[in-house]
């Protein structure tokens, strides 16, 4: 009797021990078994508090998983269901249920690239933010009003009155729920990433400001997209400002309209006659601050200008690349106005 019953026991463990065998190889197999899908170009989002067995289930539904059974004894026996996250998923396809379980423990948000490109104004920035940014709904002038506190950058600028200038021009990851302090706070650590300390000691022995430099160099970003000549562009603002000579950049006009409202994509008369600190066709020296996101190799040419005697550039119409030609003397200079005013109107009149 007693041999019958732990023949019994020993012949129920190893049907039990087979059974849990072929389940195990067969929970392994299907784990790894690639299934294709049609949602690879879909999200799909997983809210907070979604119940692991409810994710597995709604997989399988959108049909990502095959079978969501292999996957939920997984879990139970070898995973831990406590490490898949909420998030916006994207799965490719095929794609395995192992990959799948890896994807959810990653907490995936759905992601917007949102650029702010160099040489844009905070006035471009609020409009930007206004029309990419989905979860922001306040208007343009509430945006504006969140750019007027500079102190994230205090310590490094304490004469800025906004962060005109500081918001750093890159192409930025946000999150669909992104807001425009979500855009400041990307932007100014950008900034900072970028700032060098020694930047700050070397505006000290040219006698200026971080916040002078800056402003420079937002000069120079709107004055030229050649790199190679920005150090001559930062000369000639340099050579200006030492003889008391007004620097006559136009795109300080166009930044008075804006701030005014009124800039309308061309320059008017109005426009270079504006009585604003800002606008350096009427008033010598720097203006008040930035007119502009400056790049990196823009601050660098403000800290490390040519040496030259230039005072005057205007733009190289034998070349179709955006670059200038400099002169000494005013006399040069209106002779190289003049080629690039013809050439003007024969682009106007195409």
């Amino acid at each position: 009797m007693k041999k019958r019953l732990v023949w019994s026991f020993f012949g129920a463990g190893i049907l039990v021990f087979a059974v849990v065998a072929v389940l195990t190889i067969w929970v392994l197999r299907a784990m790894d078994a690639p299934h294709a899908h049609d949602k690879a170009q879909s999200y799909l989002t997983i809210t907070r508090g979604t119940p692991p067995a409810a994710i597995v289930s709604k997989l399988e539904a959108e049909g990502i998983l095959a079978d969501a059974r292999p996957v939920l004894l997984y879990l139970r026996l070898f995973g831990d269901a406590a490490r898949l996250k909420a998030g916006d998923y994207r799965f490719d396809s095929p794609i395995t249920p192992r990959q799948v379980l890896a994807e959810l423990e990653k907490g995936e948000t759905r992601a917007i690239k949102f650029t702010i490109p160099e040489g844009f104004t905070l006035f471009d920035l609020a409009k930007r933010i206004k029309e990419r940014l989905p979860a922001e709904a306040r208007s343009e002038q509430e945006i504006l009003g969140l750019f007027e506190d500079p102190s994230p950058i205090s310590d490094i600028a304490p004469q800025a009155p906004n962060l005109e200038g500081y918001l750093y021009p890159s192409t930025y990851e946000l999150s669909l729920e992104a807001r425009t302090e979500d855009v400041i706070r990307a932007a100014v650590t950008q900034f900072r990433k970028i700032w060098k300390p020694e930047w700050t000691e070397m505006a000290s022995r040219l006698g200026l400001t971080p916040h002078q430099v800056v402003t420079i160099a937002s000069l120079v970003e709107t004055e030229t997209a050649v790199t190679d000549e920005r150090p001559i562009i930062a000369s000639v603002i340099y050579n200006r400002l030492k003889r008391g000579i007004p620097l006559g950049i136009d795109q300080t006009c166009v930044y008075v309209a804006k701030m005014e409202g009124r800039w309308d994509s061309n320059i008017n008369k109005s426009d270079l006659q504006a009585d604003s600190p800002y606008n350096t066709r009427r008033y010598a020296g720097l203006p008040p601050g930035p007119i502009a996101s400056p790049s990196a190799s823009s601050i660098e040419a403000a800290l490390l200008p040519a040496e030259t005697a230039y005072l005057f550039f205007v733009r190289d119409v034998s070349k179709n690349n955006g670059s200038h030609r400099f002169y000494t003397s005013a006399t040069e200079f209106e002779r190289g106005k003049a080629d690039y005013q013809r050439w003007l109107q024969q682009l106007r009149g195409k």
